[in-house]
């Protein structure tokens, strides 16, 4: 087994109205996957849309990799109604679950999808440790969750770096600010999955912007 170097854009900045036409552009231009950002208002600030519009998309796109963020206060509420939507990840935050994250990682499982786990900035790499082996993925956010466009926290790669060292084959996947001149140092942190948003939503030729951020860990996993 190896770990693969894979990018997910971010739908968050992109025109929500053409959500269809956008995603479609992303995989187009050579997206691994779509990282689609859940969230309710409470958890963070911001609303953004639930599993209906998750299924319209799943609709029109039918065989692209959904992951689904759900920076929610209540995970546990929307297993069955993403996976009902067509999602093959369901990422979800630590923070407001902390006594109970097994059971919210067996809820997902038992629903067909993959289990992310996720941490915000202030969160210590401590919190997940006993949850490793109940994952396929952690999610090491690099800016505060609920809006796009954030500066990069170079110091949350610390964390990235621990659990690279600790578990070589765990897919460790970094979200906010990442861009071409930031992915040089979360690839040699060692993170293997990229979420990217502003950078690649907005430039002029996404296509090269999502293969420089693949190449950068491609180099790092020695597969270049």
């Amino acid at each position: 087994m190896s770990l693969r170097a894979l990018i997910g854009p971010s739908i968050l900045n992109a025109d929500l109205s053409q959500l269809h036409e956008e995603s479609q552009k992303l995989l187009d231009n050579g997206a691994d996957y779509l990282h689609l950002d859940i969230m309710d208002g409470t958890f963070v600030p911001n609303l953004t849309f639930g599993h209906p519009v998750v299924k319209c998309l799943r609709n029109k796109i039918k065989d692209a990799f959904f992951e689904t963020h759900m920076m929610v206060e209540r995970p546990q509420q929307w297993v069955e109604a993403m996976a009902d939507a067509g999602v093959q990840q369901y990422t979800f935050h630590v923070e407001p679950v902390v006594h109970m994250v097994p059971d919210v990682c067996r809820k997902v499982r038992e629903a067909g999808m993959r289990v992310g786990l996720a941490i915000k900035p202030g969160t210590a790499v401590e919190t997940i440790q006993n949850y490793i082996a109940d994952v396929d993925m952690i999610l090491i956010m690099t800016v505060e969750p609920g809006f796009g466009g954030q500066m990069f926290m170079a110091d949350m790669l610390e964390k990235v770096q621990s659990l690279r060292n600790n578990y070589p084959l765990l897919n460790i996947e970094v979200d906010g600010g990442v861009s071409p001149t930031t992915i040089d140092s979360c690839a040699k942190a060692g993170a293997n999955m990229i979420v990217s948003g502003t950078a690649i939503i907005r430039a002029n030729d996404q296509a090269a912007v999502i293969r420089e951020l693949r190449n950068s860990l491609l180099r790092n996993l020695g597969k270049e």
